[in-house]
Formats: structure tokens, sequence, C-alpha cells
């Protein structure tokens, strides 16, 4: 018998991100589904999408479009969506040249940060903030730089954003409807974002993915809005969010020609194309029934006043929500001692409730005790969720 080989020891390699685990979304719903939890945590909908969208996604399957879309998106669709901006924000938008189909609303966001971030930049965040944007800059060589926002309203602290800029500030990254406060920016907040980047070479990424979900009547005020801040912003938006349909990872990116350019020098090595079944019947339903996302906010605020309503005779105290599908709590009436993972680990484990702490959206955590609890749920998933709360 031949002689058994031996071979050195694997050494992995020293990590990109060596302080990135697994995303506190997926281990509370590993822990919702481990307890049989209600999970009013990751924030998904439990209800289907629009069947005309379903119907037309299966027409194409069945027309053949089952091959490789175009690396910049159907055309047809990009096409609906320049409508639709013309329509929503008065902004004329060229479907060849400044409008690009992702794999999601993540996808964009990374392409974004990596078409435009290099080694030794800088990029403000503003905190609470989504947890995929670190990383996406670390992966860069470049630095994060965190700003709080001012609770309880989560607003911008004007004087802190502009001590942070410096030489080396590349990219701001905002968001509206802001996740996970439902915090939104109006239009004196980008007249005075216009007025701090004005004479900068500093590039603007606007996380609008929820853009079509606000309440009481406020409009959302996107950055397509704006020209002097268009002209240097990716503005980024979700077909998944606005259609509920958050598995078929589908989005999209607006930009100028020439940051377009650049965002798909990346876009192309990234995934090349997007699901291209799915981009036909979201140009469907853009082109014959806007009424979907038009009757988004009343849709979503039926939503919020039932699950606040149902949460009344708890022991939390809510905070408002002037957009998104999210409803922040505080529990301190309920345990002053732990912290908000402890809290949450506690709530899955032993009342069988799935919720986000909000401390993981921080660099810094302020000492708060706030959980995230999202609404966008069947009403019995609502009832049976402010059940277990109210019981605490």
């Amino acid at each position: 018998m031949a002689d058994s080989l031996s071979f050195p020891t694997l050494v992995p390699p020293a990590s990109k991100l060596p302080r990135v685990g697994t995303t506190i979304f997926t281990v509370m719903s590993q822990l919702a589904q481990q307890h049989g939890a209600v999970n009013l945590g990751q924030g998904f909908p439990d209800f289907e999408p629009p069947q005309r969208l379903r119907d037309s996604l299966v027409r194409a399957m069945a027309a053949g479009a089952n091959q490789y879309a175009p690396m910049t998106g159907l055309l047809r669709l990009r096409e609906q969506i320049a409508i639709k901006s013309q329509r929503l924000h008065a902004r004329r938008l060229d479907p060849e040249t400044e409008i690009t189909i992702t794999s999601g609303a993540t996808e964009a966001i990374f392409a974004a940060i990596a078409a435009t971030v290099g080694i030794g930049d800088e990029v403000i965040l503003l905190d609470p903030c989504y947890d995929s944007y670190e990383p996406a800059i670390e992966l860069q060589g470049a630095r994060a730089v965190h700003v709080p926002l001012l609770a309880p309203r989560f607003s911008i602290d004007w004087q802190r954003l502009r001590d942070a800029i410096g030489p080396r500030t590349r990219l701001l990254v905002i968001n509206s409807p802001h996740n996970p406060t439902g915090a939104m920016l109006g239009a004196a907040d980008l007249d005075q974002l216009a007025g701090l980047l004005r004479g900068t070479g500093i590039l603007l990424l606007s996380d609008e993915v929820y853009e079509h979900i606000t309440f009481d009547g406020a409009e959302h005020h996107s950055v397509l809005r704006h020209a002097e801040l268009a002209g240097r912003s990716f503005v980024i938006s979700s077909f998944g969010k606005t259609f509920h349909c958050t598995g078929w990872k589908v989005g999209y990116c607006v930009a100028p020609a020439a940051l377009s350019a650049e965002f798909r020098k990346v876009h192309q090595y990234l995934t090349f194309c997007t699901f291209n079944p799915a981009q036909w019947a979201f140009a469907d339903m853009l082109e014959h029934e806007p009424a979907h996302y038009l009757e988004l906010p009343a849709f979503y605020q039926r939503k919020r006043n039932r699950f606040r309503s149902l949460l009344a005779g708890s022991r939390l105290k809510l905070l408002d929500v002037p957009g998104g599908y999210f409803q922040l709590a505080d529990y301190s009436a309920i345990d002053d001692e732990l912290d908000d993972v402890a809290f949450s680990r506690w709530l899955v484990e032993k009342h069988k409730l799935a919720a986000i702490p909000i401390s993981v959206f921080y660099e810094t955590p302020p000492a708060t005790r706030l959980i995230r609890l999202c609404f966008a749920k069947n009403d019995d998933t609502l009832r049976a969720g402010a059940d277990a709360l109210c019981r605490l």
C-alpha cells in the first residue's frame, strides 16, 4: 500500500471582517423557529404579494423569460421606473443611463459603496443604522464614521454631522423612512444637507427602500426631488418592500450617468443580472397597477394603528412611527436591568415572541431599553404577538 500523504495544517486566512458574525436578524429568526415563537423580529411580511404580480411572474416564465436579463435590467422595467419617478418626484430619468436593476437593495448598497469608496476613505453613517452598511465600507479598506441621531425623534444632529466631515470623507449614507426608527427627512432637511455638502466632493447614498410606507398624510421627500442632491447621489429602492415579496430580492439604483457607469462596473461582476421573470412582473405592475404603491401608506397605516391599539394594554412605551413598518417600544417598565439583547433572548425563549434589540444598530449604543417590532404581518400574527407582550 502506498505511503499515506501528509498535508500541512491549513491556516485560515485573516478575516476581512473580524468583528462580523451572524446577523441579529438571522439569530432571532432561528430562535423564533426553535422556540415556536411569533416572529415580529425580521422585517418581512407574512402575507402574499399581489395576485397580479404572481400571475405576471408565471406568464413571464411560460413565455420564455428564463435566461439572462440585460446586465442593467429589463428596459421596459427601467422605463416604468422613469415614469414613476416623473409622476412622484417630478424627476426625469434616462432609463438607459441612470437606472440599474439589482438583486435586492443590499446588492445596490454594496455596489454603490464599492464603486466609489477606496482605501483610507471615510464614510459617514447616522446611528442607529442598518447593519449592511459598515461591512461594505470595511471591505473597501475604508472607515465608517458614526454620527448618532437625536432621540426620541431620531433627527439629524447637524452640528455633529458637520464636525464629522473631514478631508477623507467620501460618502454620506442616509435612510428615510428610517430603519429601525421610522423617522423621515423633510424638505428642510434636504435643503440643509445640500448646503452642508455644497462645494465638496462628497457623494450621497440615499437608502429609500420604505419610500411608499409613510403615515398621517406625510410625504416621502426623496433625494430625487432635490436637483442639487440628486446630482451627487445613489438612490436605492426595493421592489421587495413595496410589493410584499422580500424573497424575490429585486431592487434598483438611480444615479446620474457618470455615477451609474461606475456602479455598473461593480454590479456586472457582483451579480451580473437579476431574476428575469420578476423584472417582467414588476414592469407589468408599475404599468397597469400603480394604485398598489399609491395605496400602500393607507394599507400599512391600518396595520400600524391596529398593532398599537392591541398593545395599549401592555407595559411597553410605544414611540411614534412616522414611516416604515417597524414599531420601537421601550420595555423599561417591564425590566430595567436586562440590556436589549438579553431582554430579546429572554422574550423569545420564555415568552415565544421574537423582537430585534436596537443596540445592534449602533457603534456606541445609548443607555436605552428599546426593541424593534415588525407590524408587516397579518392580523392573526399581530394579535398573537400583542397577546404575548401584554402578558409581560
